[in-house]
């Protein structure tokens, strides 16, 4: 297998693409957030994970697919996880995981279940980035996709990260919606 070289732009994109999870984390928390709370954490993986961006009142649990992940739950989010009861989380926070999802249209309406009513979705995703992993690595997301994809929630912010240069062709989007 040919080695892969990640270009420069590649590693700049990144950079951005964390950089602005820290602020869109830092100001949904600010804005959205209140104590007491459950706030489930989808596929935190190796990085930060949504912890330090919340107040000590809200609960953390985390999700993922990987059994060896170590999260709280261990599951498909494009399937229905019966061991979380519906309307069990205030917020979710899903930063660049429905690009690896199969199904992402199943991934939003489990979250949708596992949400209460009223509970708030953080959601990114990447546009204008390469092929990534975990694989696989299967969707890239317009604003009107996220409006159909989000359709069963209220969209209360949908922002962009430009590509200088490059109109309509953002790096990413960062999305908070609610459960109507």
């Amino acid at each position: 297998m040919a080695e892969v070289v990640v270009s420069e732009m590649d590693r700049e994109f990144l950079a951005l693409i964390r950089s602005n999870i820290r602020t869109f984390l830092t100001g949904a928390a600010r804005r959205h957030a209140v104590e007491p709370a459950l706030l489930l954490d989808i596929a935190p993986q190796v990085h930060e994970g949504a912890r330090p961006f919340f107040p000590a009142g809200i609960t953390v649990e985390s999700f993922d697919i990987d059994p060896g992940s170590g999260c709280t739950y261990i599951g498909d989010i494009c399937r229905r996880n019966d061991f979380i009861a519906d309307g069990t989380f205030d917020y979710v926070v899903c930063t660049e995981v429905l690009e690896h999802t199969l199904q992402p249209f199943d991934a939003v309406d489990e979250i949708l279940r596992i949400l209460k009513p009223g509970g708030m979705l953080f959601l990114s995703v990447p546009f204008n980035f390469r092929i990534h992993g975990p694989l696989p690595d299967c969707w890239r997301f317009t604003e009107h996709g996220l409006r159909a994809l989000l359709k069963n929630y209220d969209i209360l912010e949908l922002d962009q990260v430009e590509t200088a240069g490059r109109p309509l062709m953002p790096v990413q989007y960062t999305v908070v919606a609610r459960k109507r």
